[in-house]
């Protein structure tokens, strides 16, 4: 292709960057249309790539080459923006908006884990009451995934330790259904988010109940008390911001109900996010560090302590340099 032709063809790619970078050059320029203009930077680098390698005029190729030196330094600064976001977000955005929506969390730890503790009791005390509760099928599951005697633990008990990369897929998708079902069932008036707190609760207190009536007590709780510091807590996370959602659809207050949702739902975003980030880190620590029995119960017991106290700590007092909003 001719210089003149390769100009004309591409110089409505070359103007539109340039006019991204225009905008992207300003103090205050806004992080819109990142995907766009990183589509359009690797598209510059090719045509440069072209223009070098057909022995193109030097003006056209000097240009080029100044507009992909600019575009480089905007992408490169951008990645460095965002870095930065997500750092003050996780040890400072997240675990200030945990702490100023406090009543909608309160509100969701008493529901869930009010009722996961008080089935765990009633089904160690009442051992038939597992079978009102859960599937009789699911039961023999259980009991078979937490039997002493197998060399792995949880769902994955026949599973091959190179295939913890799977299983660490496989949770992170489990988790986050479980999380989003209960954060976007807040859309019910509550209801949905409440119902899912306590079904949640209901199920994982009656087999925690079930397998320590049985004799499974240590190997049960071995395999939860270190992904369920992240996990739970995730959960309980999730049903908050679904809480927040009902509850601005309940009580607007002198807003409109769908302005109040607006608002409602941006805050909540805020929560799901880090629900998030900690349902991968559940998932990552159940998938590869749980189900091992080479390592003793009471290194896992101490484990999951230390996990447990680095979740509440983190969640209470990070972030307390900047004073916490009300909600």
């Amino acid at each position: 292709m001719k210089q003149t032709s390769f100009e004309q063809h591409n110089r409505p790619h070359w103007e539109r960057f340039t006019e991204q970078l225009l905008s992207l050059e300003q103090p205050k320029a806004k992080a819109a249309d990142t995907t766009l203009f990183t589509q359009d930077y690797r598209r510059l680098c090719q045509h440069l790539a072209l223009a070098r390698q057909r022995g193109y005029s030097t003006h056209l190729v000097d240009s080029l080459q100044h507009l992909a030196m600019r575009g480089h330094r905007q992408l490169y600064r951008r990645r460095g923006q965002f870095l930065a976001h997500l750092a003050a977000f996780i040890l400072a955005d997240f675990p200030r908006q945990v702490r100023q929506h406090w009543p909608f969390v309160l509100t969701a730890t008493l529901l869930f884990m009010g009722s996961l503790l008080l089935t765990g009791c009633l089904v160690y005390q009442f051992p038939d009451l597992i079978y009102a509760i859960v599937d009789p099928e699911q039961v023999r599951a259980m009991e078979n995934m937490y039997d002493p005697d197998r060399s792995r633990l949880g769902p994955a008990s026949e599973r091959l330790a190179g295939d913890d990369w799977m299983m660490f897929g496989y949770y992170i998708m489990n988790n986050i259904g479980i999380a989003f079902q209960t954060f976007a069932s807040g859309l019910l008036l509550g209801l949905g988010s409440l119902f899912f707190l306590l079904f949640n609760g209901l199920g994982i207190g009656a087999v925690a109940g079930h397998l320590s009536e049985i004799g499974y007590r240590q190997t049960f709780f071995s395999f939860v008390v270190g992904h369920g510091a992240f996990e739970l807590t995730a959960i309980v996370l999730a049903g908050a911001a679904g809480l927040r959602l009902g509850w601005a659809l309940l009580a607007p207050g002198p807003l409109t109900r769908g302005e109040a949702l607006k608002r409602a739902a941006q805050a909540s975003l805020q929560l799901v996010y880090g629900v998030l980030l900690m349902l991968v880190i559940a998932a990552f620590i159940e998938a590869y560090w749980s189900a091992r029995t080479s390592v003793s119960s009471t290194v896992k017991f101490a484990v999951g302590a230390a996990l447990w106290l680095l979740v509440l700590s983190y969640l209470t007092l990070a972030g307390r340099q900047v004073r916490d909003a009300p909600v």
